[in-house]
Protein backbone atom coordinates (compact mmCIF):
# COMPACT_ATOMS: atom_id res chain seq x y z
CA UNK A 1 0.00 0.00 0.00
CA UNK A 2 1.82 3.19 -0.80
CA UNK A 3 2.59 5.88 1.68
CA UNK A 4 0.59 9.56 1.44
CA UNK A 5 3.52 12.18 2.48
CA UNK A 6 1.15 14.38 2.30
CA UNK A 7 -1.25 12.77 4.90
CA UNK A 8 1.73 11.50 7.22
CA UNK A 9 3.10 15.34 7.13
CA UNK A 10 -0.56 16.37 8.22
CA UNK A 11 -0.52 14.25 10.77
CA UNK A 12 3.46 14.58 11.68
CA UNK A 13 2.26 18.46 12.45
CA UNK A 14 -0.91 17.15 14.50
CA UNK A 15 1.53 15.10 16.51
CA UNK A 16 4.21 17.76 17.07
CA UNK A 17 1.77 20.80 18.12
CA UNK A 18 0.28 18.40 20.98
CA UNK A 19 4.06 19.19 22.59
CA UNK A 20 4.06 22.87 21.88
CA UNK A 21 0.48 24.25 22.16
CA UNK A 22 -1.47 24.53 25.45
CA UNK A 23 -2.85 22.76 27.49
CA UNK A 24 -0.51 20.02 26.33
CA UNK A 25 2.79 21.61 26.12
CA UNK A 26 2.73 23.29 29.45
CA UNK A 27 1.71 20.33 31.13
CA UNK A 28 4.82 18.44 29.66
CA UNK A 29 6.64 20.90 31.03
CA UNK A 30 5.30 20.62 34.51
CA UNK A 31 5.55 16.93 34.52
CA UNK A 32 9.12 16.67 33.39
CA UNK A 33 10.42 19.23 36.12
CA UNK A 34 8.13 17.65 38.78
CA UNK A 35 9.70 13.95 37.80
CA UNK A 36 13.35 15.11 37.33
CA UNK A 37 14.86 17.58 40.16
CA UNK A 38 17.41 19.23 37.92
CA UNK A 39 14.70 20.00 35.39
CA UNK A 40 12.33 21.79 38.54
CA UNK A 41 12.84 25.14 36.26
CA UNK A 42 10.74 23.26 33.74
CA UNK A 43 8.18 23.62 35.88
CA UNK A 44 7.98 27.12 36.70
CA UNK A 45 8.10 27.49 33.01
CA UNK A 46 5.03 25.55 31.80
CA UNK A 47 2.91 27.12 34.92
CA UNK A 48 4.30 30.45 33.69
CA UNK A 49 3.29 29.11 30.43
CA UNK A 50 -0.25 27.81 30.97
CA UNK A 51 -1.04 31.34 33.29
CA UNK A 52 0.01 33.48 30.26
CA UNK A 53 -2.18 30.99 27.91
CA UNK A 54 -5.53 31.47 30.06
CA UNK A 55 -5.34 34.91 31.26
CA UNK A 56 -7.81 36.96 29.09
CA UNK A 57 -5.05 40.33 29.69
CA UNK A 58 -2.71 37.98 28.40
CA UNK A 59 -4.19 36.22 25.72
CA UNK A 60 -5.29 39.35 24.07
CA UNK A 61 -1.95 40.53 24.11
CA UNK A 62 -1.07 37.33 22.13
CA UNK A 63 -3.76 37.45 19.58
CA UNK A 64 -3.37 40.91 19.18
CA UNK A 65 0.01 39.83 17.49
CA UNK A 66 -1.36 38.45 13.99
CA UNK A 67 -4.83 39.60 14.03
CA UNK A 68 -5.37 42.71 11.83
CA UNK A 69 -7.61 45.84 13.33
CA UNK A 70 -11.05 45.49 14.90
CA UNK A 71 -12.61 46.95 11.77
CA UNK A 72 -15.18 45.28 9.31
CA UNK A 73 -14.91 44.63 5.60
CA UNK A 74 -16.09 47.92 3.56
CA UNK A 75 -18.70 46.18 1.37
CA UNK A 76 -17.84 48.39 -1.89
CA UNK A 77 -14.51 46.33 -1.52
CA UNK A 78 -16.25 42.97 -1.30
CA UNK A 79 -18.54 43.80 -4.13
CA UNK A 80 -15.24 44.45 -6.61
CA UNK A 81 -14.02 40.28 -5.71
CA UNK A 82 -15.33 37.64 -7.69
CA UNK A 83 -16.14 35.33 -5.00
CA UNK A 84 -16.63 34.62 -1.28
CA UNK A 85 -14.37 32.03 0.20
CA UNK A 86 -15.28 30.38 3.71
CA UNK A 87 -12.41 28.26 5.52
CA UNK A 88 -13.22 25.73 7.39
CA UNK A 89 -12.21 25.08 11.44
CA UNK A 90 -13.84 21.57 11.95
CA UNK A 91 -16.76 19.55 12.81
CA UNK A 92 -18.75 17.53 15.24
CA UNK A 93 -19.14 14.56 14.66
CA UNK A 94 -21.09 13.41 17.49
CA UNK A 95 -24.38 15.84 17.07
CA UNK A 96 -27.61 13.64 18.06
CA UNK A 97 -29.61 16.10 17.86
CA UNK A 98 -29.06 17.07 14.04
CA UNK A 99 -30.57 14.42 11.90
CA UNK A 100 -27.19 13.27 10.08
CA UNK A 101 -25.65 12.75 13.66
CA UNK A 102 -22.85 15.44 12.57
CA UNK A 103 -22.31 19.27 11.77
CA UNK A 104 -19.98 22.36 11.79
CA UNK A 105 -17.84 23.09 14.74
CA UNK A 106 -18.09 26.53 16.74
CA UNK A 107 -15.51 27.90 15.35
CA UNK A 108 -17.13 26.77 11.50
CA UNK A 109 -19.96 28.15 12.30
CA UNK A 110 -18.90 31.34 13.16
CA UNK A 111 -17.07 31.67 9.98
CA UNK A 112 -20.22 30.62 7.66
CA UNK A 113 -22.48 33.23 9.66
CA UNK A 114 -20.13 36.27 8.50
CA UNK A 115 -19.60 34.76 5.39
CA UNK A 116 -23.86 34.26 4.55
CA UNK A 117 -24.07 37.72 5.46
CA UNK A 118 -21.56 39.52 3.26
CA UNK A 119 -22.87 36.74 0.48
CA UNK A 120 -26.78 37.97 0.98
CA UNK A 121 -25.33 42.07 0.30
CA UNK A 122 -23.17 41.31 -2.22
CA UNK A 123 -25.10 38.09 -3.94
CA UNK A 124 -21.60 37.12 -4.59
CA UNK A 125 -21.20 33.24 -5.96
CA UNK A 126 -19.74 31.50 -2.44
CA UNK A 127 -16.88 28.48 -2.27
CA UNK A 128 -16.23 26.61 1.14
CA UNK A 129 -13.27 24.91 1.58
CA UNK A 130 -12.36 21.80 3.96
CA UNK A 131 -11.53 18.48 3.84
CA UNK A 132 -10.80 15.35 6.08
CA UNK A 133 -7.31 14.18 7.24
CA UNK A 134 -9.49 10.40 7.49
CA UNK A 135 -12.34 8.93 7.05
CA UNK A 136 -15.37 10.59 8.62
CA UNK A 137 -17.22 13.84 7.76
CA UNK A 138 -16.18 16.03 4.87
CA UNK A 139 -15.84 19.31 6.37
CA UNK A 140 -17.27 21.49 3.12
CA UNK A 141 -20.09 19.35 2.67
CA UNK A 142 -21.40 19.70 6.31
CA UNK A 143 -20.61 23.91 5.33
CA UNK A 144 -22.53 23.86 2.00
CA UNK A 145 -25.09 21.62 3.35
CA UNK A 146 -25.44 24.58 6.62
CA UNK A 147 -25.67 27.70 4.35
CA UNK A 148 -27.67 25.84 1.73
CA UNK A 149 -30.40 24.53 4.40
CA UNK A 150 -29.69 26.78 7.22
CA UNK A 151 -28.92 30.18 6.29
CA UNK A 152 -30.25 30.12 2.63
CA UNK A 153 -27.13 30.88 0.49
CA UNK A 154 -26.41 29.02 -2.08
CA UNK A 155 -23.00 27.51 -2.48
CA UNK A 156 -21.40 27.70 -5.69
CA UNK A 157 -18.42 25.28 -5.01
CA UNK A 158 -16.77 22.83 -2.48
CA UNK A 159 -13.36 21.81 -2.35
CA UNK A 160 -13.22 19.29 -0.23
CA UNK A 161 -9.90 17.41 -0.18
CA UNK A 162 -7.30 20.70 1.69
CA UNK A 163 -5.65 19.21 4.98
CA UNK A 164 -4.40 22.95 5.76
CA UNK A 165 -4.37 26.42 5.23
CA UNK A 166 -2.19 26.39 2.32
CA UNK A 167 -3.75 23.57 0.86
CA UNK A 168 -7.34 25.57 1.21
CA UNK A 169 -5.87 28.37 -0.70
CA UNK A 170 -3.78 26.12 -3.43
CA UNK A 171 -7.01 23.89 -4.30
CA UNK A 172 -9.28 27.22 -3.83
CA UNK A 173 -7.16 28.87 -6.54
CA UNK A 174 -7.31 26.03 -9.06
CA UNK A 175 -11.08 26.06 -8.83
CA UNK A 176 -11.67 29.78 -9.27
CA UNK A 177 -9.04 30.32 -11.89
CA UNK A 178 -10.97 27.78 -13.95
CA UNK A 179 -13.66 30.40 -13.51
CA UNK A 180 -11.90 33.16 -14.60
CA UNK A 181 -11.73 34.54 -11.07
CA UNK A 182 -8.86 35.54 -9.48
CA UNK A 183 -9.82 37.90 -6.77
CA UNK A 184 -11.94 37.15 -3.58
CA UNK A 185 -13.51 38.16 -0.14
CA UNK A 186 -11.81 35.82 2.38
CA UNK A 187 -13.81 34.86 5.35
CA UNK A 188 -11.88 33.34 8.52
CA UNK A 189 -11.39 34.07 12.01
CA UNK A 190 -8.97 37.58 12.60
CA UNK A 191 -6.58 35.49 14.52
CA UNK A 192 -6.33 33.53 11.48
CA UNK A 193 -6.27 36.18 8.91
CA UNK A 194 -3.01 36.90 8.45
CA UNK A 195 -1.45 33.34 7.69
CA UNK A 196 -4.53 32.62 5.50
CA UNK A 197 -3.82 36.13 3.24
CA UNK A 198 -0.37 34.90 3.05
CA UNK A 199 -1.52 31.51 1.70
CA UNK A 200 -4.19 32.63 -0.44
CA UNK A 201 -1.55 35.51 -1.93
CA UNK A 202 1.22 32.79 -2.61
CA UNK A 203 -1.49 30.75 -4.50
CA UNK A 204 -2.16 33.54 -7.04
CA UNK A 205 -5.18 35.29 -5.81
CA UNK A 206 -6.30 39.18 -4.85
CA UNK A 207 -7.44 39.07 -1.34
CA UNK A 208 -9.63 41.06 0.38
CA UNK A 209 -9.89 40.47 4.11
CA UNK A 210 -13.07 39.96 5.63
CA UNK A 211 -12.03 39.07 9.44
CA UNK A 212 -14.85 37.67 11.87
CA UNK A 213 -14.72 37.34 15.95
CA UNK A 214 -11.32 39.39 17.36
CA UNK A 215 -9.66 38.31 20.05
CA UNK A 216 -7.64 40.91 20.99
CA UNK A 217 -9.92 43.91 22.77
CA UNK A 218 -8.12 47.33 22.11
CA UNK A 219 -9.85 48.96 24.91
CA UNK A 220 -7.07 50.60 27.63
CA UNK A 221 -9.38 49.73 30.31
CA UNK A 222 -8.52 46.36 32.38
CA UNK A 223 -10.45 45.17 34.93
CA UNK A 224 -9.76 42.71 38.06
CA UNK A 225 -11.71 39.89 36.08
CA UNK A 226 -8.66 40.53 33.10
CA UNK A 227 -6.41 38.56 35.45
CA UNK A 228 -8.35 35.57 36.00
CA UNK A 229 -7.66 32.51 34.33
CA UNK A 230 -11.11 31.33 32.61
CA UNK A 231 -12.14 28.92 30.34
CA UNK A 232 -13.03 31.21 27.42
CA UNK A 233 -9.29 33.01 27.42
CA UNK A 234 -7.84 29.21 27.76
CA UNK A 235 -9.37 28.69 24.58
CA UNK A 236 -8.94 31.89 23.06
CA UNK A 237 -5.16 31.62 24.33
CA UNK A 238 -4.74 28.08 22.33
CA UNK A 239 -5.81 29.60 19.24
CA UNK A 240 -3.64 32.34 20.04
CA UNK A 241 -0.74 30.63 20.01
CA UNK A 242 -1.83 27.94 17.26
CA UNK A 243 -1.14 30.91 14.92
CA UNK A 244 1.42 32.41 16.38
CA UNK A 245 3.18 29.01 15.66
CA UNK A 246 1.59 28.93 12.45
CA UNK A 247 2.62 31.89 11.42
CA UNK A 248 5.90 31.27 12.69
CA UNK A 249 6.20 27.63 10.42
CA UNK A 250 5.01 29.43 6.91
CA UNK A 251 7.58 32.36 7.18
CA UNK A 252 10.12 29.80 7.76
CA UNK A 253 8.82 27.38 4.64
CA UNK A 254 8.06 30.14 2.25
CA UNK A 255 11.54 29.63 0.47
CA UNK A 256 10.15 26.40 -0.35
CA UNK A 257 9.09 26.42 -4.51
CA UNK A 258 5.91 27.10 -4.58
CA UNK A 259 2.98 24.66 -4.89
CA UNK A 260 2.13 23.13 -7.98
CA UNK A 261 -1.07 25.06 -8.75
CA UNK A 262 -2.24 22.08 -11.75
CA UNK A 263 -3.12 20.07 -9.26
CA UNK A 264 -5.50 16.84 -10.71
CA UNK A 265 -9.46 17.33 -10.04
CA UNK A 266 -9.45 14.43 -8.31
CA UNK A 267 -8.79 16.28 -5.43
CA UNK A 268 -11.26 18.80 -5.52
CA UNK A 269 -15.37 19.03 -5.60
CA UNK A 270 -16.06 20.91 -8.92
CA UNK A 271 -18.97 23.65 -9.21
CA UNK A 272 -22.41 21.68 -8.54
CA UNK A 273 -25.96 22.53 -7.92
CA UNK A 274 -27.51 19.94 -5.44
CA UNK A 275 -26.14 19.54 -2.41
CA UNK A 276 -24.21 16.32 -1.68
CA UNK A 277 -25.80 13.87 1.04
CA UNK A 278 -23.02 11.87 1.48
CA UNK A 279 -21.16 12.63 4.83
CA UNK A 280 -17.58 11.14 5.90
CA UNK A 281 -14.53 13.31 6.93
CA UNK A 282 -12.68 17.20 8.87
CA UNK A 283 -10.55 19.99 8.39
CA UNK A 284 -8.21 22.10 10.25
CA UNK A 285 -7.98 25.61 10.52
Amino acid sequence: MPIDLTLLAFWAKKILALFILPPSGPLLLIGLGLMLKRWRALAWLGWSYALIASLPVTVGMLAGIVEPPPVAVRRDAVAQTGAIVILGAGVRSRAPEYPDGETVGRLALERLRYGALLARESGKPVLVTGGAPRDGIIEAVQMRKMLEEEFGVPVRWAESQSLDTRDNANFTAQILRSAGIDSITLVTHATHMLRARRAFEAAGLRVTPAPTVWMHNPDPDVEWGDFIPSARAAYDGWFAVHELVGNLAYRLSESDPPADNSLSNERAIQPSTATPSASTPQNNH
